[in-house]
Order: C-alpha cells, then sequence, then structure tokens
C-alpha cells in the first residue's frame, strides 16, 4: 500500500491524500488551497494526478479546504463515485455553488486588468455546469455503515462533530491476504460544543492520519466564549457602534446564533439587531434544520418544544445585495455576521472597509485564520491593510475567541489517541502549519506512539 500526501500537508489548507493498493487509487479529500492568491491559483489548477485514474473519492465533510477542488476533479475527466454523509452532500450543494460564483466574480475582476494590460485573460478554475455533473456522483452513506467503496476498499463513517455531517474514515485495505486498517481523522470535533454530537472514538486502526490544525496551543476554557461574547456585545449596545464577525457559513455561524439566542434567554444581552449577512449561511442553516439526525441531545430536546434557536426576536437573515448594502449606512448598535470566515471574499470585505476605521466598531473573530489571508493580517495587528486592491488603516478593535474552534487543541487530540487505545504502527501529521504539526508528532512520540512523522508536501509512503 502506497500513501501519497498531495494536500493539507505542513499547511491547513487543500486537504487531498491518495492511497493505492492492488492497482486501486482512493482518494481521501479534494479541498481547495488557500492563501496568496497567484500560489493558490496555480496549485488548484494543477492536480498532482491524472483524475480519471481514481477508482473512488471520500469526502470527510463539505468545508471549502476539504470539498473545494472536487468540481476541478470531475473538470479534468472524473467520473467516479464520491462518498460522503448526507448533510455533507447537502452542504455541498451550497458552498461549491458559491465557491464557483466568487471565482468567476474573481476572475472578473482580475481579468479587466488583464485585457488592460495585453495579456491573456484567465478561464475559472471551474463553472456551475461542473457542480451539476458533480453532484450526480456523489454516493450518500451514513455513520457505522461499512462500505465497499472499490476492489480492497472499505470504509466506515463515524462522526467527528466537527461541523454538520463531518465524519472520521476507517478505511480496511485488503493486500496480499491481509487487512491493513487506515485511519483518517479529516478535521476532528470537540467534546460538548453546541447543536453537534460529540466525536466518536475508533479503537481499531494500525495507520493514522491525523490533523493537527491546534497541535501545539491550547484553547482557553469554554467558559470564557459565553462572557467574552456577552462583554462584547453588551459593548457595542453601550457604544452604539458595530459588532462584526466574520464567521465559515457553516458550522461557527449556527453556533453563534446558538449562544446568543441563549443569552438573550439568561438576559445577559440585551435585544439588538443581529444580522446574517450570506446567503450561504441562511441556506446553511436551513440545512442544518433538515438534519437532526447529527445533533446532540440537547439540541435535539430544544427542537421538540418548538424552540429553534436560529429564529430569536432581533434576528434577520440578509440575502439581497441592497438591504447587504444598507447596513453599511444604518447607526448601531448592530451585529453584524457574515461570511467568508478568513476574509478572503463574499460579503464581509465590504463590512470590513466600512467599519475597520472606526475605534468605537469590534472585529470579532472566532475561527483559524489561515497564513497569508486577511484575516490573519488583522490578528496580527498588521497596518494598513489591503481590501479590494485598497489600503485601510484599522481603528477597529480586533478581538478574538478561540475557544469556539471547531479544533481540538493539543490536548484534546492527545486525549482521543489515548481513548483510541489502538495498536497504531505508524502515524502521520497532517493539517496543520509546521509548528504545530511538529510539536503534536513530539507529543504522540512521548505519549509512546511508535512511527509519527510529518510528511513533505507531495511524499510517497510505502507501507
Amino acid at each position: 500500500m502506497l500513501i501519497r500526501f498531495l494536500g493539507a500537508v505542513r499547511t491547513t489548507t487543500g486537504s487531498m491524500h491518495m492511497l493505492s493498493a492492488n492497482g486501486r487509487y482512493l482518494l481521501l479529500d479534494c479541498g481547495l488551497f488557500q492563501g496568496k492568491r497567484k500560489e493558490a491559483f496555480e496549485k488548484n489548477r494543477h492536480l498532482p494526478f491524472d483524475p480519471p485514474m481514481l477508482d473512488a473519492c471520500i469526502l470527510s465533510h463539505a468545508h471549502i479546504d476539504h470539498s473545494g477542488n472536487l468540481p476541478t476533479l470531475v473538470r479534468r475527466g472524473y467520473r467516479g463515485p464520491v462518498y460522503a454523509t448526507p448533510a455533507t452532500i447537502d452542504l455541498c450543494d451550497l458552498l461549491l455553488r458559491d465557491s464557483a460564483h466568487l471565482q468567476m466574480m474573481d476572475i472578473e475582476y482580475s481579468n479587466k486588468k488583464r485585457i488592460r494590460d495585453g495579456k491573456k485573460p484567465f478561464e475559472p478554475l471551474y463553472l456551475p455546469e461542473d457542480i451539476d455533473v458533480l453532484m450526480k456522483q456523489f454516493v450518500p452513506v451514513g455513520y457505522e455503515t461499512p462500505t465497499r467503496v472499490a476492489d480492497d476498499f472499505t470504509i466506515t463513517f463515524r462522526d467527528a462533530g466537527h461541523i454538520l455531517g463531518a465524519a472520521t474514515t476507517q478505511i480496511l485495505v485488503d493486500e496480499g491476504g491481509s487487512t491493513r486498517r487506515v485511519f483518517f481523522t479529516g478535521d476532528l470535533g470537540r467534546y460538548e460544543l453546541p447543536i453537534l454530537r460529540d466525536p466518536v472514538v475508533v479503537h481499531d486502526a494500525e495507520i493514522l492520519i491525523t490533523e493537527s490544525t491546534y497541535g501545539n496551543r491550547l484553547h482557553p476554557p469554554k467558559e470564557e466564549v459565553g462572557a467574552t461574547l456577552v462583554r462584547l456585545v453588551n459593548d457595542v449596545y453601550a457604544q452604539g457602534s458595530k459588532l462584526v464577525v466574520p464567521a465559515f457559513s457553516v458550522g461557527r455561524t449556527q453556533q453563534i446564533l446558538y449562544l446568543l439566542d441563549g443569552m438573550l434567554r439568561a438576559r445577559q444581552i440585551p435585544t439588538l439587531p443581529v444580522y446574517v449577512d450570506s446567503p450561504l449561511s441562511t441556506h446553511a442553516t436551513e440545512v442544518y434544520q433538515r438534519h437532526a439526525e447529527c445533533f446532540d441531545d440537547e439540541m435535539v430536546a430544544r427542537l421538540r418544544t418548538g424552540d429553534s434557536p436560529f429564529a430569536f426576536p432581533g434576528l434577520r437573515f440578509v440575502t439581497e445585495v441592497e438591504e447587504s448594502k444598507s447596513l453599511n449606512h444604518k447607526p448601531g448598535p448592530m451585529m453584524i455576521i457574515s461570511a467568508s470566515g478568513m476574509c478572503e471574499g463574499g460579503r464581509i470585505l465590504h463590512h470590513l472597509k466600512n467599519t475597520i476605521g472606526d475605534p468605537k466598531n469590534i472585529i470579532l473573530f472566532v475561527g483559524f485564520q489561515a497564513e497569508n489571508t486577511l484575516g490573519r493580517y488583522l490578528i496580527e495587528g498588521k497596518q494598513p491593510v489591503q481590501i479590494f486592491g485598497e489600503q485601510y488603516p484599522v481603528a477597529a478593535r480586533i478581538e478574538k475567541i478561540n475557544a469556539l474552534s471547531g479544533h481540538p487543541d493539543r490536548n484534546e487530540l492527545l486525549a482521543y489517541y489515548r481513548a483510541m487505545a489502538a495498536p497504531i504502527q505508524r502515524a502521520f501529521v497532517v493539517h496543520g502549519e509546521p509548528n504545530e504539526s511538529l510539536a503534536l508528532a513530539a507529543a504522540m512520540t512521548e505519549m509512546g506512539m511508535p512511527g509519527v512523522e510529518v510528511p513533505q508536501p507531495g511524499q510517497e509512503v510505502r507501507l
């Protein structure tokens, strides 16, 4: 058996790994690489293999850094199955169409300048019709359902607790009369977060491929989330200003709404306008409400009483462009939750442009910010920052809440491995920046796990 580490290796984006055995090829994830525009454009356009060679593709979850290059796979000739949970498939129908739309807008903007300069215009990475083809190739697979996906490959999805429909994948590989057991975490979730069930621990694995997003960091106590959010909402209410939250449309937006609903009920915050300004977030919230099979007991109990945390006083979902624009001229207090979560596109850029210069406003980050993204620059205090090609000085308060992360921290990852109690023979640490991956690998070795390695991009390992 051969493993090729093709993406999200010593970085957190572009998740992509390939297993091969007995002349069969299985792709784990096919994510978009995100970062510096030119580098991302080249990496996403040039897949490091010939797509028709694949026998099957496995998708861990719908986040774009894991799913976003699937349409390119189709555009380059892949016609095989893509296995995912039903909730992941529904979310991909939204997220990938949104991705295609944003890319076409970016290409249109870039091509105006290229044409003026006498250069050849770029072509979009993929088109909406590629997604139409892809959606027909999805095969829904529920949790805890062993499924033969190709000769010599059987997978079982288990709840990862990361976002709606996210799955870890156990892969049984039959080779040479024996069975190898590979466990791919995708993106793991955390325990005792709202809405979703906790991650399921897998006990039977010999080869581990694990994420390491926060492999060298500890999250603050979960109790601090509520206290911080209450403080910031009350600050903008008192100042008549704006609290702007860049948030991923899937997962983080719904968590924040859940928390705000609870705070209003407990009278910890006043009622103020809360705008979810993202058509994608609006539709993703609708998908959430269709997939109660992914909810934890508390969320299920609330829904049974007819109490939805996505319908509290003051909450408004904004879909129309003109209403979105009008928010920039309305006085506070208000809260605006908008995508993208790393400030790399979408309506959040307009809100940042219009709020970033006022010291009364607050920009709150509630998720991981990858290197070379606008969100990362803001957290690191860069002055000024570039938005739509223009420089803007940052006067607004920059705040962050790490405890809402959908990724486990160092100690939570190590606790998960201990709970596995599995006969791990080799472990590969991926989906983390170098410091995070190397630190986690060292900690895994220290706890007694053999054969722990942080692969290099493109590395092949024969087992």
